[in-house]
């Protein structure tokens, strides 16, 4: 059986800020648990919730040589269906409110987590074949392997992989000011840590991992250009040979229309139909207007530019206007969205309302009212909400970018194919063009926009999906 250790500095179901706890909680339960001994080590955080806090249990402690002297470790541990966590524990480095703070401090905190995981394993007595890291907060875990431990008999024959799920975040800081790499060699520390003349934690993970992945395939190929590489593009060609893209899944149990319980009128296939019921109750819930003939536009998202939200304040205006629809946003973010999204909820109470905020059960209710979803991202490395809603039954309009491009096929009247639409140029007006194509499909075509329902309900997206491509490469790497 081989040994994958997940590390990470997230993950649900302890702590969650995003969309990186979704993939650390989930993936690992559908890997083959015949073939794979899978854990997972965290952070063990103050701030993680007291309820969350109940299910840890104490293995050890010790003192580890680190650049600041002794520093305690302490090893907590606790099981979710069938999974071991392990949670790394230094109150210096992992007290506060959140995970993540100033970035000053998250690099020196992250550096003493990577250190700490390696420094735990022998005493855990987990010998992984596989350490698999995600984002730049565990990406220094390769580097200090291969500095420090290269003919270890422990880790002699650990292979890393380096999962990145926003290119946009690299952990940048002073090469200097960061304490737990000051023993690095100085090759290392400005070399490969080196960018634009600050230490870059993803560039190093990306030229110390043996494997390099992104959460879609057409990301993989975009972080490869200056549009999407955030200054790593040629980094990322110049390990093209090791880097890939597996889309990420859903959990299939959690968003089951058939099955959830935070919808008022569950439904499937065979009774699709009823997903309207969900809709007439969405609607008299936020106090849109009740109408079966609309066309309902669903949002459930962090209010960014990134998501593209510039582009609907740009033709909101045109589209209450023109058509009929109407729009359901949930979500916080950039104070210039929230408040956009209020003042069109006040002047067009009938046709918008905007939830400022979050609520996992409105959230499924607008995935299982909604007619469409929008997400006109700028850059998306693979999305997840496209995906619920097409669980549900919600035809995606979307931006032809990353994750987006890879999940969601472009309708095709002439064949009769596809799962949503798409535009591709990050413009309002291409974006409302289609808009109004997908409107006149559901308006005047109902039997092949029903058709399309049942296409996206019928579309694999689960994670036993992707978890069947990381297994054929953790074998591939083991050897």
């Amino acid at each position: 059986m081989k040994k994958i250790l997940f590390a990470a500095s997230e993950g649900n179901p302890f702590i969650k800020t995003g969309g990186l706890a979704d993939v650390v909680g989930a993936l690992p339960k559908y890997l083959d648990r015949k073939k794979f001994d899978i854990r997972v080590i965290l952070p063990k955080y103050l701030c993680i919730p007291e309820v969350n806090k109940q299910k840890l249990s104490y293995v050890t402690e010790f003192y580890a040589d680190m650049p600041r002297g002794r520093e305690y470790i302490g090893i907590f541990q606790a099981k979710v269906e069938g999974v071991i966590y392990y949670f790394i524990d230094n109150e210096h480095y992992f007290a506060g409110g959140s995970p993540y703070h100033e970035i000053f401090e998250d690099v020196n905190k992250f550096a003493f987590f990577s250190r700490a995981v390696l420094a735990a394993l022998p005493e855990l007595g987990f010998r992984p074949d596989i350490i698999h890291c995600h984002d730049w907060q565990t990406a220094l875990i390769p580097v200090f392997i291969k500095e420090f431990y290269g003919n270890d008999r422990f880790f002699g024959k650990t292979k890393t992989i380096l999962t990145i799920h926003n290119q946009k975040f690299q952990g940048r800081w002073r090469i200097d000011d960061i304490e737990n790499c000051r023993d690095l060699s100085s090759d290392c520390r400005y070399k490969a840590m080196e960018a634009y003349h600050e230490t870059n934690f993803l560039k190093a993970g990306i030229l110390y991992a043996d494997q390099v992945t992104t959460v879609s395939e057409t990301y993989a190929q975009e972080i490869q250009f200056p549009e999407g590489g955030e200054g790593l593009e040629g980094v990322l060609r110049e390990v093209s040979g090791k880097l890939s893209g597996i889309v990420n899944g859903i959990d299939y149990e959690e968003y089951n229309s058939m099955t959830d319980p935070k919808i008022p009128f569950p439904f499937g296939l065979r009774n699709i139909t009823k997903k309207k019921k969900n809709k007439e109750a969405l609607q008299k819930e936020l106090g849109l207007k009740q109408d079966s003939s609309v066309m309902l536009i669903g949002m459930v998202s962090r209010l960014t530019e990134q998501k593209g939200f510039d582009l609907v304040n740009f033709i909101m205006e045109q589209m209450l206007n023109t058509i009929n629809v109407q729009v359901a946003v949930l979500g916080t973010g950039e104070d210039r969205f929230e408040n956009s999204f209020q003042y069109f909820a006040q002047k067009y109470p009938q046709q918008v309302s905007a939830t400022i905020g979050y609520s996992e059960e409105r959230a499924h209710k607008i995935y299982g009212a909604a007619d469409a979803f929008l997400m006109p991202s700028q850059f998306e490395p693979c999305g997840l909400s496209q995906l619920i809603g097409m669980r549900y039954g919600t035809v995606p309009i979307v931006r032809e970018t990353g994750g987006l491009k890879d999940t969601v096929e472009a309708y095709n009247e002439y064949r009769q194919t596809g799962t949503g639409f798409s535009f591709a140029n990050y413009d309002a007006k291409e974006m409302f063009k289609i808009i109004q194509y997908a409107y006149d499909v559901f308006c005047n075509h109902p039997k092949e926009w029903q058709q399309m329902m049942k296409r996206c309900m019928k579309a694999d997206h689960s994670w036993q999906n992707s978890a069947n491509k990381y297994e054929k490469m953790y074998l591939e790497l083991i050897g």
